[in-house]
């Protein structure tokens, strides 16, 4: 079994997929904002 060296692993892939999900979290949560907001006032 091959020793782990930290720093050592190209972690690009893992970063560029980390910042879609935070992205794509991100926008799920402004549209669900608007959507309650726009609830709250047009239907009550």
């Amino acid at each position: 079994m091959a020793e782990h060296k930290a720093g050592e692993m190209d972690i690009e892939v893992q970063e560029k997929t980390f910042e879609g999900f935070m992205s794509w979290v991100t926008w799920s949560v402004i549209v669900i904002l608007v959507l309650l907001i726009g609830m709250a006032i047009f239907i009550s």
